[in-house]
């Protein structure tokens, strides 16, 4: 412990109270709507006021910090336990890659997580590497193999993570599992062998009109 953390007073229960209501608020409307929730609603979930959660916390990503690590760990964490599980690399790099997109698909924090729409969220973003790192072999076994292109490398991972948190928030509402259509298309461009069939078929043309009117509205909001 720093000699300035040893001087710090201890916190009094009720500014412990309001903490713990704040970080709990916050990790449900995280999940419910992104980690770009109106830091305002937060405060208004937990019963403080909004200066109340600046003064504990300081900032967005501060707050991010303290709710999102740990569960993004755990869901990471699983995900490369199961890849690594796989005794065909192609398909321990495949499930990894569809897990973590899984994980985008149905929560909109760990969307905003795994796309890293917050790097100023420095515990967040260390994780965040951390597991790209992680990733790193399931690529050169998948390489190694035969199965997987010779020039991807972890680097190129966050491009696909991006595309499908960008699908996500487009068709979550109207064609919920149109990203596996998607991230089908880009796994077989990966490999050699001959293309299989897409898991789910393409959007009907109302449902692409609907996602770019929602695109659209998202892009007009202040």
């Amino acid at each position: 412990m720093s000699e300035a953390a040893a001087r710090k007073p201890p916190l009094r229960s009720d500014a412990r109270r309001n903490i713990e209501r704040l970080t709990a608020a916050a990790a449900e409307l995280f999940h419910e709507r992104g980690l770009d929730t109106p830091l305002e609603d937060i405060a208004a979930r937990a019963g403080v006021s909004t200066g109340t959660l600046y003064n504990r916390f300081g900032s967005r990503e501060a707050l991010i910090d303290a709710v999102m690590p740990d569960l993004v760990a755990a869901k990471v964490d699983t995900a490369i336990r199961r890849a690594y599980a796989c005794a065909d690399p192609w398909e321990g790099f495949v499930l990894y890659v569809e897990q973590l997109c899984e994980l985008q698909a149905t929560d909109p924090a760990l969307n905003d997580a795994v796309s890293r729409r917050f790097p100023d969220a420095e515990q967040l973003t260390a994780l965040c590497d951390a597991q790209l790192d992680s990733a790193r072999q399931l690529i050169v076994n998948a390489q190694q193999s035969g199965s997987l292109r010779s020039d991807f490398t972890a680097e190129d991972l966050p491009y696909l993570f991006w595309s499908t948190s960008m699908i996500v928030r487009a068709t979550g509402g109207v064609a919920p599992d149109a990203w596996r259509r998607a991230l089908h298309f880009f796994l077989d461009g990966l490999r050699s062998e001959t293309a299989h069939p897409a898991p789910v078929g393409p959007l009907e043309p109302a449902q692409i009109h609907q996602a770019m009117l929602g695109l659209g509205e998202r892009r007009s909001r202040p």
